[in-house]
């Protein structure tokens, strides 16, 4: 079956700049032109949550992995932590001395990367929104930082028409990705990790093997490509165009596999849900799509993309197929030696410590906005002090 439109929320009024799905599917979350977040939940006739606190455009959202936190970026040069909830509450920090385009949770959800208009990418702690360490090698505005699946790597985009990647460890640029005519908008890991995809304002889509540093595929557009995701499969590759489509390229074939319109302006925004059943899209329309998925009914395996010279309609080139060893196909046959029984305490057990990482982050984002309030309450106290002592001078006076 072809992709299908599923619902669309109105509720932003202006531009959605960025959108991405918790990881039980539970909730989606869309930041906008118009300084706000809003927590969409997938469930028919539940209210959506309208979530204010910066004071100019949010450019950025992403759920933690345990789906108990948001982080967002915005002009206002600042990133907040949000817990989902009715209540919105949020920890503010200042993290660059610009804007704030980017921002994305470790697989572990640990650490938070941000990039800036200040020409650098930025690494946290989660709990504590503790600065670690900069990235500065960038020569203009970044776009883009995601981590790298197993949380080692970080890959960056920039205005500089380069996509670096990072060391974690060492902080070191491993590599530099220069084959970008434009602006590089969007970047992000294939689910395997050993190979990434970036898109921007020269009209293409490259894919890198980045152990051998070579490009494996190359779409060519009509419109400036504004972001992408690649579905968990690692099969497929969306696009958010300027020209206000979503193209789903198939990565085993090397080839453009469906245009879908829907949008009634530029296509700002893409994002696979973790299971891949959905992908949301947003856009300058202030409209935030869900479409269901459809085209893949194996979601086991992830697969590796074959390398192809492709265009963007659909045909490929004379490239031959060649495989990259990008990773080993993963088999889905159980262990004969582990029982039903077995596997279902496995399971239950995963569910609980995932039960505890959730419950470990809302404890301490509640901390930590306990904190800034104490911080807050103690300047004021301070302030009252000043006054007063100022108040008895002149009295003295």
């Amino acid at each position: 079956e072809d992709p299908s439109l599923e619902r669309h929320f109105k509720g932003h009024r202006d531009a959605v700049t960025s959108v991405d799905f918790s990881c039980a599917k539970k909730q989606l979350v869309s930041g906008s032109m118009d300084s706000s977040l809003m927590i969409w939940s997938m469930k028919p006739q539940m209210r959506a949550y309208h979530f204010l606190g910066h004071k100019d455009a949010v450019l950025c959202v992403h759920f933690s992995p345990s789906g108990h936190l948001v982080a967002s970026g915005s002009r206002d040069k600042t990133v907040r932590l949000w817990v989902p909830s009715l209540k919105g509450e949020s920890t503010v920090f200042r993290a660059h001395t610009a804007t704030v385009r980017s921002v994305h949770f470790s697989s572990d959800g640990q650490s938070l990367v941000t990039a800036s208009d200040d020409k650098t990418v930025k690494v946290w702690t989660v709990h504590r929104q503790k600065f670690l360490f900069s990235l500065s090698q960038h020569i203009n505005w970044v776009r883009c930082a995601r981590f790298s699946p197993d949380g080692r790597l970080i890959v960056s985009s920039s205005d500089d028409k380069t996509v670096k990647l990072w060391d974690k460890t060492s902080r070191e640029c491993i590599h530099s990705f220069c084959e970008h005519g434009g602006f590089v908008n969007h970047v992000d890991f294939h689910p395997s990790g050993y190979c990434i995809a970036a898109g921007g304002t020269d009209s293409t889509v490259k894919l890198w093997d980045i152990r051998m540093n070579r490009l494996l595929q190359h779409y060519r557009g009509n419109s400036v490509v504004n972001s992408l995701s690649f579905h968990p499969a690692g099969k497929y590759l969306i696009t958010a165009s300027s020209d206000s489509t979503l193209k789903i390229m198939d990565l085993l074939e090397g080839r453009l596999l469906y245009t879908l319109h829907g949008h009634q302006g530029p296509a700002t925004c893409v994002a696979f849900s973790r299971d891949g059943d959905f992908f949301a899209s947003g856009s300058s329309d202030e409209q935030v799509m869900v479409w269901k998925t459809n085209f893949d009914v194996d979601y086991g395996d992830v697969e590796k993309p074959q390398k192809y010279d492709s265009s963007v309609d659909g045909t490929h080139g004379t490239g031959s197929e060649m495989d990259c060893g990008i990773h080993d196909k993963k088999t889905k046959t159980q262990d004969s030696g582990r029982t039903h029984e077995q596997q279902e305490e496995e399971s239950s057990l995963a569910n609980t410590l995932e039960h505890i990482m959730g419950q470990l982050d809302v404890l301490t984002q509640t901390v930590a906005i306990l904190e800034q309030r104490l911080t807050l309450t103690e300047d004021k106290l301070k302030e009252c002090l000043e006054n007063q002592q100022k108040i008895i001078q002149n009295k003295m006076n």
